[in-house]
């Protein structure tokens, strides 16, 4: 029986990578890997769809209160 739910954290979706610990935006996947995005933008590195992972909410919060801190500093 085919099924069309989606497993682990769709595109657009912060997710951690388990394998490095790396956190990032899900960007799509190809050839059976994950392609994964850092949050402030730059190069994606491929992951195991076995090692990635939806961010917790409290890990979600704390990231994205991560990325707003940093962001406000590089303006002063």
């Amino acid at each position: 029986m085919a099924s069309n739910q989606q497993i682990g954290p769709g595109i657009g979706a912060l997710a951690k990578d388990t394998a490095s610990g790396r956190i990032g935006v899900v960007m799509g996947a190809v050839g059976g890997r994950v392609q994964i995005r850092p949050i402030g933008g730059g190069r994606e590195w491929d992951a195991v769809p076995d090692k990635v992972r939806p961010l917790s909410a409290r890990e979600e919060l704390s990231t994205r209160l991560a990325t707003r801190n940093g962001n406000s500093r590089e303006r002063l």
